[in-house]
């Protein structure tokens, strides 16, 4: 198994895009790797962007990040697209992309796997791609109903202490979303540690990315 080191950087040189088409994804889908990104890179730069995220779920996508990434040098961005119809706002919504890239020149993209059953995750996932084509990006994997989970290739062993504060931030953050039967600790535990199994985790627990393209670069 290969393995990638990451070593903190010159201060304040990480910057770091997070896309989510909804309030809870990047938190759901990468949450522990952005709270291990924070303890190895403090003075990391965030730009984190969701979608659909309006009224009680835009209070909601605020406190999410502000609890993972922290106020500090975050820029925090809340679109209000209704839940499940962003494809039929694709327009708008690449114009939206296309002005992130000057905005931002992100060193590490998070964004949905590409192969997502949810419409509005794929959309997302292909404007990424579409949009920066020379950076490094992770597709993070979000459990759900349909049972598209695929075989990531990437993985991010996550300490007890990581992965239990995830859990614990997510349900403090997403109130209104204690009603739905997946919404739950067994649930974001579980899925953490079938992946900490694949990736042979200290802890027994990891978060897993897709990692379709990757260059490595001499020092």
């Amino acid at each position: 198994m290969m393995k990638l080191h990451l070593s903190p950087r010159k201060e304040g040189s990480l910057v770091v895009l997070c896309l989510g088409a909804h309030s809870d994804d990047i938190e759901i889908g990468c949450g522990g790797t952005l709270l291990y990104l924070r303890q190895l890179v403090p003075e990391a730069t965030f730009h984190w962007v969701v979608f659909s995220a309006a009224g009680k779920r835009g209070e909601e996508a605020m406190q999410g990040a502000e609890l993972f990434v922290g106020r500090g040098k975050t820029r925090i961005v809340l679109k209000e697209y209704r839940d499940g119809f962003l494809p039929y706002h694709g327009t708008e919504i690449k114009v939206f992309f296309e002005e992130m890239k000057t905005q931002a020149n992100p060193d590490l993209i998070f964004t949905h796997w590409q192969g997502d059953a949810h419409q509005d995750h794929r959309l997302i996932s292909e404007l990424t791609w579409n949009t920066f084509r020379d950076h490094l990006i992770w597709e993070y994997e979000i459990p759900k109903y349909d049972g598209d989970l695929g075989r990531p290739n990437m993985f991010v062993a996550l300490e007890a202490r990581l992965y239990e504060h995830k859990v614990d931030n997510i349900l403090q953050a997403f109130e209104s979303q204690r009603s739905k039967p997946w919404f739950g600790r067994e649930t974001l535990l579980g899925l953490m540690r079938i992946r900490g199994v694949e990736a042979n985790s200290p802890s027994g627990y990891a978060e897993a990315f897709h990692a379709r393209k990757l260059t490595i670069v001499a020092p």
